[in-house]
């Protein structure tokens, strides 16, 4: 049976590998990002049956809305990948403009319990699902330049991790890190030498099926996906 796997951030990066990936596989995929001409080249790539919608994860009013029609369209997410985020540009912290780290914390962490606000209680009245919301390696070390995406990313961890405690039996909520993947957010870190590391739709590869494999018994342990 096909799974309705829910994902923000689909428009590039690890997003589109693994809607892709999943699609391949027979799942239907639900996935949002903010750029209105990926989510309709990804409209005419994938087909009807899975479904696509442009929305701003740290917008409440938009992740409200596109909840509301996902779920009077679909039965609840099997699983649900927070995937959406940003980096930040390397820069010393107190030389941040305060816009920039206040939208990176407006996507990277709000944006995630904008989701789950709005998708996790129909899950929770089930009694069933997976919530993987994603980490980084940066979530569990630091390194300077970074401190703002580090900041977010720890954060994720302990939200994650809380969050699994709230849950009823039957359900999951995990924090991944999905490795160091050659992406644009890892470009704007490492420059030229991201290059170097795992492409998105190799990782997907790996990723997809672990995903697929996480269970109940995983509920609040925090994951790597395997290189």
């Amino acid at each position: 049976m096909g799974k309705r796997i829910l994902i923000t951030g689909v428009s590039k990066g690890l997003g589109y590998a693994m809607s892709e990936g999943f699609i391949k596989q027979g799942h239907t995929v639900i996935g949002c990002a903010r750029s209105v001409a990926a989510i309709e080249k990804m409209k005419n790539s994938f087909g009807a049956t899975n479904d696509f919608a442009t929305v701003d994860v740290a917008n409440e009013e938009e992740v409200k809305n596109w909840a509301t029609e996902i779920l009077a369209k679909y039965e609840p997410p099997d699983i649900l990948i927070n995937n959406a985020a940003i980096v930040n540009p390397p820069a010393l912290l107190w030389e941040i403009p305060p816009g920039e780290f206040s939208q990176l914390i407006d996507i990277n962490i709000k944006g995630v319990v904008n989701v789950i606000r709005h998708f996790v209680p129909v899950m929770v009245q089930r009694q069933q699902g997976l919530i993987v919301n994603f980490s980084s390696g940066w979530g569990r070390s630091t390194s300077p330049q970074v401190a703002p995406y580090c900041a977010s990313k720890w954060a994720i961890e302990g939200l994650t991790r809380s969050l699994a405690q709230e849950l009823p039996a039957g359900m999951a909520a995990i924090p991944l890190n999905p490795g160091i993947i050659h992406t644009d957010m890892l470009s704007i870190c490492f420059g030229e030498s991201a290059a170097s590391y795992t492409c998105a739709a190799k990782w997907a590869l790996k990723a997809v099926p672990f995903i697929l494999k996480l269970k109940p018994k995983d509920n609040g342990a925090p994951l790597t996906v395997p290189e």
